[in-house]
């Protein structure tokens, strides 16, 4: 009158996962861990480089007599200011910013293929019956 199925019997059991979702979940995790080791191999070297800070040297004695050498001597001439003028093209060679398009064309159009492939999969399996 009182009893009670076990607790064994109670919960429906899950089908095992097939191999091809267990493979499709290692595969992702490969993915991320690959990336993330990729993403790190990338900043590490950008965030450990320094730009060395000059140390200030003291003024040696000798700049001060050699000072007090041109002020005996009288006004020192002046001389003209000169223009330099820099030559600096910066920015990304053309051949690299079609070449980082194209890839992000590639990689846009596989990653379109493969979800439209999952999503007709999912469309075409049959619906399980409880």
């Amino acid at each position: 009158m009182f009893t009670r199925p076990s607790r064994r019997d109670s919960l429906p059991r899950a089908a095992a996962p097939a191999p091809a979702r267990r493979l499709r979940r290692l595969a992702a995790a490969a993915a991320a861990v690959i990336g993330s080791l990729l993403a790190a191999a990338t900043v590490i070297p950008a965030a450990s480089a320094a730009v060395p800070t000059p140390t200030p040297t003291p003024i040696p004695s000798a700049y001060w007599a050699q000072l007090a050498q041109l002020w005996r001597l009288g006004p020192v001439r002046v001389v003209p200011v000169t223009t330099v003028r820099v030559v600096s093209a910066g920015g990304m060679a053309g051949w690299q910013i079609t070449l980082i398009a194209a890839g992000a064309a590639v990689a846009a159009a596989v990653a379109a293929v493969a979800l439209d492939r999952a999503r007709a999969a999912r469309r075409a399996a049959p619906a399980p019956t409880a």
